[in-house]
């Protein structure tokens, strides 16, 4: 790429001109791929999938695998391409990235921080990684997104839906695609007061790690503004598995509405537990008894079956949408797998998809390009219609889904059904918004 062309790009400062004395970023060198950490040498260039392929959100886990293959085949120029072809930025050819074949490792988060950090670790060192893309759970992704900065490699997150991902823990080296707990609050709250009502009394259930309690903060915050009470918010550990003894309590509680801030097998654990208290089948305050889980995903609704009927909660993306990106997307995953894709899995292929397109377009595999080429970056036809990566902190903004669980499913796919999509402007925020205080974003650290 050109010196011209970087400068159109935003890829160097044009402050200052380029001449005697001045050195010139590390992704300028002559060879473009050298200076950095995993600089590739030869003709592959390693991604990193770092999954939960054991724990509670393992099922998530082999969904996001089944995506990150899917999606290195299609940057190889293997099957039909899939996205790629709906993709608004057309840098992506099917040879790889910037000519080098797609290889990738995997590692085990294990839904546990050190795990995390120790197989991400484990990639860059010994495998070469110079991306790592995946996980299912926020702790994880605080985690392994701190140890990526420190490396000088990108880090792609997964499914992670605390606040403070891009929020007090943000990192430069660092880009989510998932939405948050704030954008689920604020999609959610509408369609809660329009089914039950503004004068109800919630008691929370809250997995006790960061993303648990932003989810908790947010759609508390939301509920509490539209004219409900928050009775009461028992954290549960995420190893729980039986709920029993968390959900009796609710009943004496004077709450009517139970709202589950719980993820992956945790979630469909409460939930069957709750169904067997009989609690949706309970009149409490003149009022029917109601549930709310605000973050769902197929595989947790297809876990807990028929006790998701009727119960409201929302999505990042789902495989009913019918735009072209998401038709082909389900296309390609459906013809491989025998089954449609998660929300997970559509997440870790768009991102790796992403990272790939802006190596292409930065010219080099430097994540200081990397970083310039998804700031501010707008692009479509990816799912969930116009995106925007935010430069201030990472985070992507777009369409968020308002799902609810289907009452007469026509197979074990079909467990959930679109109530609202709502748009991109009602779940944006600014980035000194309170929730999302504290931390520094920091400058991009190349590594070696």
């Amino acid at each position: 790429m050109s010196f011209s062309n970087l400068t159109r790009r935003g890829l160097i400062k044009t402050s200052a001109v380029a001449g005697a004395g001045l050195a010139l970023p590390t992704y300028l060198r002559a060879d473009g791929h050298s200076g950095f950490t995993n600089a590739p040498t030869g003709g592959t260039v390693t991604l990193g999938f770092n999954v939960p392929q054991t724990g509670p959100y393992a099922e998530e886990g082999l969904d996001e695998l089944r995506a990150q293959e899917l999606a290195v085949q299609h940057l190889n120029g293997e099957g039909d391409g899939g996205m790629m072809n709906t993709f608004s930025s057309k840098a992506l050819k099917g040879n790889g990235i910037l000519g080098k074949k797609v290889e990738f490792v995997t590692g085990d988060t294990q839904t546990k921080s050190d795990a995390a950090r120790a197989s991400a670790k484990a990639m860059i060192e010994k495998d070469g990684a110079i991306m790592i893309n995946g996980g299912s759970s926020s702790g994880v992704a605080v985690a392994v997104q701190g140890l990526c900065q420190e490396a000088g490699v990108i880090f792609m997150a997964g499914l992670t839906h605390s606040n403070d991902t891009t929020g007090k823990d943000k990192k430069a080296n660092g880009f989510r695609h998932f939405f948050n707990g704030y954008m689920s609050a604020a999609a959610l709250a509408p369609v809660l007061k329009n089914a039950y009502g503004s004068d109800r009394r919630a008691y929370h259930l809250t997995a006790d790690y960061t993303w648990g309690w932003t989810q908790q903060e947010s759609i508390a915050a939301a509920t509490e503004a539209m004219g409900w009470e928050t009775v009461n918010n028992v954290l549960t550990p995420l190893a729980s598995t039986d709920f029993s003894s968390y959900i009796a309590p609710v009943l004496n509680s004077g709450a009517d509405v139970l709202v589950l801030n719980h993820y992956g097998g945790n979630m469909v654990n409460s939930l069957t537990n709750a169904i067997q208290f009989d609690l949706l089948n309970k009149e409490v305050n003149g009022k029917k008894f109601e549930i709310v889980v605000p973050l769902y995903s197929e595989l947790m609704a297809a876990g807990a079956g028929k006790n998701v009927q009727g119960v409201i909660g929302s999505m990042n993306w789902n495989w009913q949408l019918q735009d072209e990106g998401s038709k082909a997307f389900v296309k390609s995953f459906g013809e491989k797998y025998g089954r449609p894709p998660s929300n997970s899995a559509h997440t870790c292929y768009v991102q790796t998809l992403l990272y790939a397109d802006a190596c292409e377009r930065a010219g080099t595999f430097n994540p200081c390009g990397v970083v310039e080429a998804l700031e501010d970056f707008e692009f479509d036809g990816l799912g969930n219609g116009p995106v925007l990566y935010r430069g201030d902190d990472h985070q992507c903004f777009k369409d968020v889904l308002v799902m609810k669980g289907k009452e007469n499913p026509s197979n074990e796919y079909d467990t959930l059904e679109i109530v609202e999509v709502t748009p991109r402007a009602q779940v944006e925020y600014a980035p000194d918004h309170p929730m999302f205080a504290g931390g520094e974003l920091g400058k991009c650290n190349p590594g070696a």
